[in-house]
């Protein structure tokens, strides 16, 4: 890891110490203020304790112009980017979060052009541009064991390949294998996540997408939060449909595989496209420009693989449903296979975060 990121952050935390004025604002505040001095692990567990409100670079009187140029929001980002790269498993993959964004939109459009040619070679031009209905449709366009086998075997990857990063990062940051099993701080964090509280500054909101307070961005993230959570639930309902009760997709709008679904896809697009809309208004003096194409591709790909979804719902019936069933799949997979290699892994290193800050809260309160 870059010794002047670090040494960049221990400057900054220190100064911070000192002044304590956003105390305030986010978790990130009260656990600097239990340390007098920041080692290695201190620095990487409160980069990833920051949630980007940006509210501290707005209220900090040593912000540029000041000689002392603070900068919370883009070091805490710079170095959260970098323990990124120092969790990933394996780690000679830690090289995918460099030109992220450029990667992560070649992996997308290469996934579904392979989905795209190998269904027109093996199915045929006929197959795929036909129409097809009733049940199993989907799989007389692409086969059972081409669609669960491969995914089946790449979820169980990101699987570990999330744990693993999980893992590196409570050691990291020194937390014990008993600490981990610390469920009254699991259940502080699990709630704090669910409400996204650390996105409220304080309860006035984010100074996003300018210095003006505002919920408008944490209430997108709850939108993507809890579409993301709903299209979860479908697929998982889906397979109990097609695996326990043996009926195979595609399903009635009003069953809870449909419902769940659009409703998540619906809420997917609310919040990544106002997601979107705030990036290109923001203010680019707070963000680490490295990080900026890895957020916009991300949530390019989360938009696109919830709109497929949504249009392959009402054009199912039509012979449009074989090319819009090969596109959705392609971006699926490139969401799959980047998962533990972008912008996605925020969330469980965050939560890890979370975690320990949860822990030493009580000890501070008991």
């Amino acid at each position: 890891m870059s010794s002047t990121i670090l040494k960049e952050a221990d400057r900054v935390m220190t100064i911070c110490n000192a002044c304590r004025y956003c105390e305030g604002f986010c978790a990130v505040f009260p656990a600097m203020e239990l340390r007098r001095t920041f080692s290695d692990e201190d620095l990487k567990y409160l980069a990833n304790l920051c949630h980007n409100c940006r509210d501290c670079y707005y209220a900090c009187q040593y912000a540029p112009p000041h000689t002392f140029a603070l900068n919370v929001p883009r070091t805490m980002a710079e170095l959260r980017l970098e323990t990124y790269r120092e969790y990933s498993w394996p780690h000679a993959m830690k090289s995918f979060f460099q030109n992220n964004g450029l990667l992560v939109a070649l992996i997308t459009a290469l996934s579904v052009v392979t989905v795209s040619l190998l269904t027109l070679l093996f199915q045929g031009h006929d197959v795929v541009f036909g129409t097809h209905t009733g049940a199993g449709a989907f799989y007389r366009v692409i086969p059972y064991a081409a669609m669960v086998v491969p995914f089946m075997a790449l979820a169980i990857f990101v699987l570990i390949s999330l744990w693993k990063g999980f893992a590196t990062q409570w050691r990291t940051v020194g937390g014990t294998p008993q600490e981990l099993k610390h469920w009254p701080a699991h259940r502080q964090a699990i709630w704090d996540v669910l409400r996204l509280k650390y996105l409220d500054g304080g309860g006035y909101g984010c100074n996003y997408p300018d210095d003006r307070f505002s919920m408008i961005r944490r209430y997108l993230h709850h939108a993507v939060f809890y579409g993301f959570m709903l299209c979860l639930a479908s697929t998982t309902v889906a397979f109990g449909y097609d695996h326990l009760l043996h009926r195979p997709a595609p399903y009635p709008f009003w069953s809870w595989p449909v419902l769940l679904g659009t409703l998540g896809g619906l809420a997917l697009l609310a919040g990544t496209g106002g997601l979107l809309y705030l990036k290109r208004q923001m203010d680019r003096d707070p963000a680490a420009p490295e990080t900026l194409d890895m957020d916009m591709v991300f949530t390019v790909l989360l938009f696109l693989t919830s709109l497929t979804g949504l249009l392959l719902l009402c054009l199912r019936a039509t012979p449009l449903m074989g090319t819009l069933l090969i596109v959705h799949i392609g971006f699926v997979l490139g969401l799959f296979i980047s998962m533990p290699y972008g912008k996605f892994v925020h969330g469980f290193y965050r939560y890890g975060a979370l975690v320990k800050n949860a822990i030493e809260q009580a000890r501070e309160n008991n």
